[in-house]
């Protein structure tokens, strides 16, 4: 999608933007050698320029350049061609604001590779690993997993981020995660019943019997949430491929689901839920 992008340039706005596509500049490649039509003369002069240093920075793997001139609403075009250093992000916690709670896990999903961190264990080790990727993805990241994380472990994510919670607002996909998955069909495997609460409940029930199985579950929660968003960002992107007039060139495929590492105990969940009832 980048390569069809031009509201990252000086002078372009989407509307600008959207009058190129119409015009049949669908990429930057219209604009190379000596045919662009007269019509275009001058755009392509302001253009040029930045199309050179937008292929430079592409080559480079330069995901935070186009991050940075894009309007934030746009961060969704980075996804397709940044795809190979995303990491999608769920964290579950104690409680809203770090002041009164702790992170409890985290989870971290690239497409291939599945890392979980835990409070007490590895959380530590969770600021290394997530500067390796260029592109972060979560949803509601923006208000609440990534300010959490700096605060309570001190740890700025630094990378570009596209936010679901909004892509998907924009699109007319409301209710939360959860709300979304079932609006766009995407199963739970058991745990639809399962929300931040729950959550909270396993870490307590963890923390006060070390209870494995508690653990486990709510890791299998934790990795959930954090491998749909792979699926989300997919089906968020395709959708709004659907608003330009190349969208059947650039679609892709639903990913399939990776199997996930821990399995949720459901008599450990009924015994908790109906206890807290």
């Amino acid at each position: 999608m980048l390569r069809h992008t031009f509201c990252h340039m000086p002078g372009i706005s989407l509307g600008r933007e959207r009058g190129l596509w119409e015009s049949g500049a669908h990429t930057w490649d219209h604009f190379d050698g000596q045919g662009v039509p007269a019509h275009l003369a001058r755009v392509s002069r302001r253009v040029r320029p930045h199309i050179d240093e937008s292929r430079t920075r592409l080559g480079r793997g330069d995901s935070r350049y186009f991050a940075d001139l894009l309007p934030v609403n746009q961060h969704w075009r980075l996804f397709r061609d940044f795809r190979h250093t995303v990491a999608y992000l769920d964290i579950e916690t104690t409680g809203l604001y770090p002041g009164e709670g702790c992170v409890t896990t985290i989870a971290l999903y690239d497409g291939r590779k599945i890392r979980h961190y835990v409070q007490g264990e590895n959380l530590r080790e969770f600021g290394d690993d997530v500067r390796g990727y260029g592109l972060v993805v979560t949803y509601n990241g923006k208000c609440f997993d990534l300010p959490f994380i700096e605060r309570a472990l001190g740890v700025r994510v630094a990378a570009p981020h596209i936010d679901l919670r909004y892509v998907l607002a924009g699109l007319g996909y409301r209710g939360g995660l959860k709300g979304c998955e079932r609006q766009l069909g995407i199963a739970r495997g058991g745990l639809e019943g399962v929300d931040g609460y729950t959550a909270v409940l396993l870490w307590q029930e963890y923390l006060r019997r070390d209870d494995r199985k508690a653990l486990e579950t709510l890791l299998a929660y934790n990795i959930e949430d954090a491998v749909n968003l792979e699926r989300l960002m997919v089906a968020a992107y395709n959708m709004k491929l659907r608003e330009t007039p190349f969208y059947g060139d650039c679609l892709l495929p639903e990913p399939g689901a990776p199997p996930i590492p821990f399995r949720a105990d459901m008599d450990t969940l009924r015994r908790l839920v109906r206890g807290h009832v």
